[in-house]
């Protein structure tokens, strides 16, 4: 089996072949393929913002003498 990797965008739930591949994909009518598709998680990336955030705000509020505690 031969594996072609290309990124492009979903449009009218569709997922389009890139121009320099069309010719490959023609001549390979009847034969069986495998396709997986691999999405990007835009929400992943706020989760990833707002922890590093959020663990900035928290340590901007520890004092030196705060460190009594990290021994425990």
């Amino acid at each position: 089996m031969k594996a072609v990797e290309f990124k492009t965008k979903l449009k009218n739930n569709r997922i389009q072949i890139p121009k320099k591949l069309h010719k490959q994909v023609t001549t390979s009518k009847n034969k069986n393929v495998r396709v997986i598709v691999l999405m990007d998680e835009p929400d992943q990336k706020e989760k990833d913002d707002f922890q590093h955030l959020s663990k900035e705000k928290f340590l901007k509020g520890y004092a030196k003498t705060d460190s009594v505690y990290d021994h425990y």
